[in-house]
C-alpha cells in the first residue's frame, strides 16, 4: 500500500490526518494540502486506496470494505485515533467508518460529501466498458471550474486508461451506488464534525447537503461561494484554512 505523509515522517506522538479520496482518484488530488497539515503539527497519511494509484490489489467493493481497510492500517501503524479528511466518495468512508468505530476517531471532514452518493446509470455504464466518456462525464458534473484550472482538470491524469476506468472507477461508483446505510450511520456519529460544501456543486446541491448537516450531532457547516464539487482542486486554500480552524478551536 502507499501511502503519502507529506514529506514529514510519521510520529506516534502527534495526532494523524487520514485524507481519504473520491472514486477513481488517488492521493494526488490532495498534493495542495498534505504539507499544509504537516507543518501544522500533524500526522498526514494521504492514502492510494487498493487498485489505486501505486497500491497494489484489486479495488474494495464497498465503502464497508474500505472503511475495515482503514481500521487495518491503523491497526498496522498503532494508531489509537484518526482524523478523517473525506471528499466525495472518501466523506462517505468518513461517515461509515465514524458510525461503526467511534472510538477510533477523533473529528471527521466531509468535503463535497452526502450520506448516500446515488451515481447516473450513463456514467456507471460508461465506467464499466472503460470508456472515457466516464472521465468526461465526471469532469462536467463534479469540476465547476475545470476550463480554467491551470494545467488542466487532474481528473483526467489520474484516471487515464480504459483499464483504470473499468478496474477502478467503476468499481468506486458502483460501491458508492450500493451504500444505503447512510442515515442511519449518520445518527450514530458522535465525533465533531465538519462538513464543507460548494455552492455551485452539481453532484451534492446545498439542500442535500444541508440535510446532512441537520442530521449530524455535533457539527457544524462551511460554504464555500463560486466553488463546484472539487473543492479540494478549485479552493484548496479556503478549505485548508477552514480545516485548520476546526482542528485547532
Amino acid at each position: 500500500m502507499f501511502v503519502s505523509t507529506g514529506g514529514i515522517d510519521f510520529d506516534k506522538k502527534k495526532s494523524s490526518i487520514l485524507l481519504m479520496h473520491g472514486s477513481g482518484l488517488t492521493h494526488i488530488v490532495w498534493s495542495l494540502h498534505e504539507q499544509f497539515y504537516a507543518s501544522q503539527g500533524f500526522n498526514v497519511l494521504s492514502v492510494d486506496l487498493p487498485g489505486h494509484g501505486n497500491s497494489e490489489g484489486p479495488s474494495l467493493e464497498s465503502i464497508e470494505q474500505i472503511s475495515n481497510w482503514v481500521k487495518s492500517l491503523m491497526n498496522v501503524l498503532g494508531i489509537k485515533k484518526i482524523i478523517i479528511i473525506g471528499h466525495s466518495q472518501g466523506s462517505l468512508v468518513g461517515i461509515d467508518f465514524a458510525s461503526r468505530y467511534p472510538d477510533l476517531v477523533s473529528s471527521l471532514v466531509l468535503a463535497a460529501g452526502s450520506y448516500k452518493m446515488p451515481v447516473n446509470q450513463d456514467l456507471i455504464n460508461y465506467a464499466e466498458a472503460g470508456d472515457e466518456k466516464a472521465v468526461l462525464l465526471m469532469m462536467k458534473w463534479g469540476y465547476e471550474g475545470s476550463k480554467a484550472f491551470i494545467g488542466g482538470n487532474p481528473v483526467k491524469k489520474i484516471i487515464n486508461s480504459s483499464r483504470e476506468i473499468r478496474e477502478v472507477l467503476a468499481v468506486d461508483l458502483n460501491a458508492c451506488n450500493n451504500y444505503k446505510d447512510g442515515k442511519e450511520s449518520l445518527e450514530k456519529i458522535n465525533c465533531p464534525t465538519l462538513c464543507i460544501f460548494g455552492d455551485l456543486d452539481k453532484m451534492v446541491p446545498l439542500e442535500v447537503g444541508n440535510k446532512m448537516v441537520s442530521m449530524i450531532k455535533n457539527s457544524e457547516k462551511k460554504i464555500i461561494n463560486n466553488c463546484g464539487h472539487m473543492i479540494i482542486f478549485e479552493k484548496a486554500f479556503e478549505m485548508r484554512k477552514s480545516v485548520k480552524e476546526f482542528l485547532t478551536e
